[in-house]
């Protein structure tokens, strides 16, 4: 449990200095693997401040302290909850779920029986959107659904959006871009303009919290068919990105195909993958052995 203790007047400030700065970045990176630049100073300086002051903390030397030893991991778990940004919408670069019913689900069951499951991981899946809008277009869009075992797992290192994403209530910014049909199908209204998923779609993805750089929480993650995993690796440095990207190569069954975000290639991080050209995108193949 996280101690609330009163700072001391006059003891201590809450500014940071460019050296400190530089020693709370590196171990927030060998944390979360997350990079922050002495640019993003102002950003993380608020976000470290805030916590020192409901922490009860009366610098940063002594926050830092605390959080380092906070052995329950609570204070880390809620400093990543305000570091990580959460910018997302229903079917966001929809051509990669077209992709998925056009071309990738096809070429992944000419290799598989149909006792085996398709399985899907959607990383980091922020509040919910993207695995929904998977499950959404599935339903909607390839004619093998109700043939196949599908199974979509979806994860976040941010605890609080993960409880966003189990809830499935979404504002008008979220579904600006779902159809009125697809609206009306699955979600149902709530208060002020918000919409709740229906039930069976929330109870039908498992959300759970993983760190992808802590190999403890996924070496269990395997057998995976498709990746989603777009707009992360910009975050990370190089030497994180290819242990990632070799992560996702050991947990993907053969043939299994990752989506990264617009602007992010394997071309530089490693040659494990194939690209794939499929329309207007460009995903990434593990070859069959």
């Amino acid at each position: 449990m996280t101690v609330i203790r009163p700072p001391t007047p006059g003891k201590g400030t809450l500014a940071i200095s460019d050296e400190e700065y530089t020693k709370f970045c590196d171990f927030f990176y060998r944390k979360t693997g997350i990079s922050f630049q002495l640019s993003k100073k102002y950003y993380v300086e608020r976000r470290i401040i805030d916590r020192a002051i409901k922490t009860g903390s009366c610098d940063f030397r002594e926050y830092f302290t605390f959080l380092r030893f906070d052995m329950s991991g609570e204070e880390m778990q809620v400093l990543v909850n305000s570091m990580t940004v959460n910018e997302t919408y229903f079917f966001r670069e929809d051509y990669q779920f077209n992709a998925l019913v056009a071309n990738i689900l096809p070429a992944i069951i000419k290799t598989k029986r149909r006792s085996m499951p398709i399985r899907i991981w959607s990383v980091p899946c922020s509040s919910g959107e993207e695995p929904y809008s998977i499950a959404i277009t599935i339903l909607e869009k390839w004619d093998q659904a109700d043939n196949w075992d599908i199974e979509i797992h979806a994860s976040d290192i941010d605890s609080k959006i993960l409880a966003e994403a189990r809830a499935g209530i979404f504002g008008a910014r979220s579904l600006a871009r779902v159809p009125p049909a697809i609206l009306l199908k699955y979600f149902t209204p709530r208060s002020e303009g918000s919409y709740q998923i229906c039930e069976g779609l929330r109870g039908s993805i498992d959300f759970s919290l993983v760190n992808i750089i802590d190999t403890k929480q996924t070496k269990n993650i395997t057998g995976i068919d498709v990746i989603f995993c777009r707009n992360l690796l910009i975050y990370f440095d190089d030497i994180t990105r290819r242990e990632t990207v070799e992560m996702f190569y050991q947990n993907m069954a053969p043939g299994g195909f990752v989506c990264l975000g617009h602007s992010e290639s394997m071309s530089r991080m490693t040659s494990l993958f194939i690209p794939r050209k499929f329309g207007d995108t460009i995903v990434y193949q593990k070859p069959q052995e």
